[in-house]
């Protein structure tokens, strides 16, 4: 193996390697961390210009819309132009001094989208403040409709960029190269983990692990063993690593790492540190100074409180009102279940719930009568699940009508109703059936701690085609990392999930 860029031989690395090995440092060629890192200021300026656009168009519309404004205002001191020229000041004003434009908050998680809102917030109480201290009257529709207008523009098209990136990066654009540091189980882990989740955009060219000198070692788990711990800076600079990802190790402790930090402050390498435990998600975690020490704090899991609170009142307004606007669609589906095949038109089945109490979930019928009566002898011959959930891609019990609705999740729409009843969720883990929950770990078992809900990261994530410990490993996640926010991304994406039919029979 010649180095990129001088062509030298690589000490770290023999000759003699398999070509998935080599193919991603062979990429590097002719790259480097200023040009792989040239997107991100045109991505953030492309921010700034829309956001600005959204603004306009906000201030537009409030002025088309008459809200009823009395006495003095604004709007009828100055011209009607004035909303137009001025929010989209005030806007990207509030937007920079909540840090929305930062680049470690954008392109993933939900920390972006908390920001525009608080830039929301943030504006509005101003605005109301100075207007109460100079007895000014802001104009209604300033207030009630281009404010929050502002926020919904610029949120739909952050949520559509981030969209267009991730599928970029997902064909392998935008990527940023990284090597992994730490003993080999943990190393195979994360460089599992960062395949599976390519919109963060890191492209593993390799490894660093613990080495003998009576046995080296060329590759493992797929990747290049660059050096050893000790060797981490030199292969920094060698290949123009953008990102170096540390793991617990006895070898790279509290002055080993500080040490590292250090050196990797010469060149352009970010330092990422994977803390011991797994799927924790970054509010939870907080960095607090204790005995002039920064430790990891990790805040408890939320599952009583205001919070709580706030998402069961979410769920059943949003319900409610769901209900009342596509029951043209569920009467219409009715009647099509009905007309197709004999049988009732819905299906009640029992599942576990919050709690482990049993509950019983609605449905459209959309299989046979009786069709539950032979799932353990189809589990034991055709099952093309995992191992403890059944599933087929063409189940015989399923009619024509049936199918239709399982591709596009329509037979779920009646859990509508069991949100509205208290024993669902929009969003959580998908309710499991009594035999399903006996063979929980005690991993598993954490998801008994919220409702089930109609959807969640397992509908978003690919749905039945999933193993079970990766059902299991979304599902943990989801429970110990919930936030409302993090709840509408997921009915965001449950949309384009559906329309696609991935994953769905």
């Amino acid at each position: 193996m010649l180095d990129v860029r001088s062509g030298e031989a690589v000490r770290h690395i023999p000759q003699q390697r398999d070509r998935r090995a080599t193919w991603s440092i062979a990429r590097l060629r002719g790259e480097g961390t200023q040009a792989r890192r040239a997107w991100r200021s045109k991505y953030v300026r492309r921010l700034y210009g829309v956001d600005a656009l959204a603004a306009v168009v906000a201030g537009a519309v409030g002025q088309l819309v008459e809200v009823g404004p009395v006495g003095k205002s604004w709007s009828t001191e100055l011209s009607p132009a004035w909303a137009i020229l001025v929010l989209p000041v005030l806007w990207l004003v509030a937007m920079v001094t909540a840090r929305a434009y930062e680049e470690r908050f954008l392109w993933v998680g939900s920390e972006e989208f908390r920001r525009v809102f608080f830039a929301a917030a943030m504006l509005l109480a101003t605005l109301g403040t100075l207007s109460w201290a100079f007895r000014v009257e802001v104009a209604r529709g300033f207030v009630i409709v281009a404010l929050p207008l502002a926020a919904a523009l610029t949120l739909g098209h952050r949520l559509a960029q981030r969209e267009l990136l991730h599928r970029r990066r997902a064909r392998g654009e935008f990527q940023q190269t990284a090597i992994v540091v730490g003993h080999r189980g943990g190393v195979a882990d994360l460089h599992d983990q960062l395949q599976r989740q390519t919109k963060h955009g890191y492209r593993v060219i390799g490894c660093c692990v613990p080495q003998r000198k009576d046995d080296p070692v060329a590759t493992f788990h797929g990747l290049p063993v660059l050096g050893s711990l000790d060797d981490v800076v030199d292969v920094v600079e060698q290949y123009e690593v953008d990102t170096v990802a540390v793991l617990p190790s006895p070898e790279l402790d509290g002055a080993a790492l500080r040490r590292l930090g250090w050196d990797l402050e010469k060149t352009e390498a970010e330092l990422l540190l994977a803390p011991a435990v797994t799927e924790v998600a970054g509010p939870r975690v907080r960095i607090r100074p204790v005995a002039g020490l920064p430790l990891m704090h990790l805040e408890r899991p939320e599952f009583k409180g205001h919070r709580r609170f706030l998402k069961n009142a979410f769920d059943r307004t949003a319900a409610f009102f769901g209900i009342l606007l596509i029951s043209p669609v569920l009467i219409g589906l009715a009647v099509a279940v009905k007309l197709s095949s004999r049988g009732p038109v819905f299906y009640k089945h029992e599942r576990i719930g919050r709690g482990g109490e049993t509950f019983h979930v609605w449905k459209f019928r959309s299989m046979v009568p009786d069709a539950d009566k032979i799932v353990d002898q189809l589990f034991e011959q055709s099952n093309e699940g995992n191992d403890v959930q059944f599933k087929m891609k063409r189940d015989p019990r399923v009619t024509p009508i049936g199918a239709f609705m399982r591709r596009y999740s329509l037979d779920e729409l009646p859990q509508l109703f069991n949100v509205l009843g208290g024993t669902m969720s929009l969003v959580g883990p998908r309710p499991h059936v009594t035999r399903e929950v006996e063979q929980y770990g005690y991993d598993m078992a954490r998801r008994l701690l919220v409702k089930p809900g109609i959807t969640g990261l397992w509908q978003v994530s690919g749905r039945s085609d999933l193993s079970w410990d990766e059902s299991v490993r979304i599902d943990v996640r989801y429970v110990e990392n919930w936030t409302l926010t993090f709840d509408l991304m997921i009915l965001w994406k449950t949309f384009g999930a559906v329309l696609r039919g991935s994953g769905a029979y």
